[in-house]
């Protein structure tokens, strides 16, 4: 408890928003390491993989889950990782 009404309403704001960061960057998570499943699968769908992705960055950047440079880089990463495994895949179908 607060000193003053004004700190427990701050504590109060703190602990909701908190909860609601926690679960937006559990999903982020769940989401980064079931594209990295799909990544080391070799089955690729690159449209869809990568666009799943992009949403799911995008909106804990939104979200402020995570910072949007962040965000950003890690969709690059994303992006880079998507056409190596493409590459990959590609001399193998052959």
């Amino acid at each position: 408890m607060g000193h003053s009404l004004s700190a427990d309403k701050r504590e109060r704001q703190n602990v909701k928003r908190a909860k609601k960061n926690r679960e937006n960057r559990v999903t982020l998570r769940k989401e980064t390491k079931r594209i990295a499943t799909v990544i080391a699968e070799g089955n690729v769908d690159v449209k869809k993989t990568l666009s799943e992705g992009f949403r799911a960055y995008d909106l804990a950047a939104r979200k402020n889950a995570i910072p949007k440079k962040r965000a950003d880089r890690k969709k690059s990463r994303l992006a880079l990782a998507l056409n190596r495994a493409v590459k990959a895949a590609a001399p193998a179908a052959k």
